[in-house]
């Protein structure tokens, strides 16, 4: 009988642990809305599911995204009715890759103060989704892609001291592209460069403004973080190579669809570091109000080899004019995404 109550015993305590393990662990749904498919945002994704992911095996805790990751291909319809489903979901927190998504998650977490994270957003104060980058002051914080637009006007100085005349190449209707085109038309009245400015809202209207560029006669190009200005970039870069414009660009990814340069932060890097944020928000209940939006360093540069060549540069002469004005200066090669590259 001993032997039984022991027994009894033992397994009651056993079943107690599990319980209580069971009990201590958690799992937390992470809804995902990319605004659209390119070579930056989705090593954002990437890198957010790849730190999440590190993060459920080292502990109890599980951050679950199978099932709640979604792509909304640039169209408000659709990323609307993706955070309509992620809320009805109920994940217990929402993560918008880029501006225009993060805009449309604000509006519909509104009145039900989900958790949002969100990444690659270059200008959070001025899209109006935080008052304040040290003290979002709502339901919203996360990663940005603030880039430094007059460290990129003077990298096209560096590398052509005879710069004239700039084409802006942009999506006007992008709020991520507002603040760097002003900043690059304040930089260049100050220094006596003459600039134009072409726009584009789709793929098709893109083509055209690079086409006018080319006739415009302009000695460089110059693109903000610009989302419909990077998914059209591999239909555009050889436009500007045949007329021997560089273009200059605010991510790395430009310059793996054919672009001259890249310049800005790491999108691997901003991707973990979102995911960070996730943990630290899910895991430990910081309150998105009070937790200060992230900034990262732009000093990256990344020159496209095979584009430099074909523009007639050296790269190594290059990478000498750039070298003091960045914290390193990549070389790369062109592709369709990250992953292309790796595999070849």
């Amino acid at each position: 009988m001993k032997k039984n109550v022991l027994t009894s015993v033992t397994v009651s305590l056993a079943a107690a642990a599990m319980i209580s393990g069971t009990a201590m662990a958690a799992e937390y749904k992470v809804g995902i809305i990319q605004f659209v498919d390119d070579a930056s945002l989705n090593q954002i994704e990437q890198n957010i599911e790849k730190e999440l992911t590190a993060k459920s095996e080292e502990g109890g805790d599980t951050y679950v995204f199978d099932g709640y990751v979604y792509n909304g291909q640039a169209d408000s319809t659709t990323l609307n009715q993706i955070t309509t489903q992620l809320i009805d979901d109920g994940v217990d927190v929402i993560v918008p890759i880029a501006t225009p998504a993060a805009q449309i998650v604000q509006a519909a977490t509104e009145d039900n103060q989900i958790p949002v994270v969100f990444s690659a957003v270059s200008d959070p104060v001025g899209a109006g989704l935080v008052e304040s980058l040290d003290a979002p002051g709502a339901n919203l914080t996360g990663t940005s892609d603030y880039l430094d637009t007059a460290s990129i006007m003077k990298l096209i100085e560096a590398v052509n001291p005879d710069t004239k005349k700039i084409g802006l190449l942009y999506d006007i209707g992008q709020d991520s592209s507002t603040a760097a085109i002003e900043a690059a038309k304040a930089y260049m009245d100050e220094n006596g460069i003459e600039y134009v400015e072409r726009t584009g809202t789709t793929t098709d209207e893109v083509q055209l403004a690079a086409d006018a560029l080319v006739a415009d006669g302009v000695d460089a190009v110059f693109t903000p973080t610009d989302n419909t200005i990077m998914t059209a970039e591999l239909s555009i870069y050889e436009k500007f190579i045949d007329a021997g414009i560089p273009h200059y660009t605010g991510a790395d990814s430009f310059a793996l669809n054919g672009a001259f340069a890249g310049y800005g932060v790491d999108y691997a890097n901003l991707g973990a570091k979102t995911a960070d944020m996730i943990a630290d928000i899910l895991l430990n209940g910081a309150d998105p109000a009070t937790t200060p939006v992230e900034t990262f360093d732009n000093g990256t540069a990344t020159v496209n080899t095979e584009t430099c060549e074909a523009l007639g540069l050296d790269f190594e002469t290059v990478k000498a004019a750039m070298e003091p004005l960045c914290t390193q200066v990549n070389e790369i090669t062109t592709a369709e995404s990250f992953d292309e590259l790796e595999e070849n």
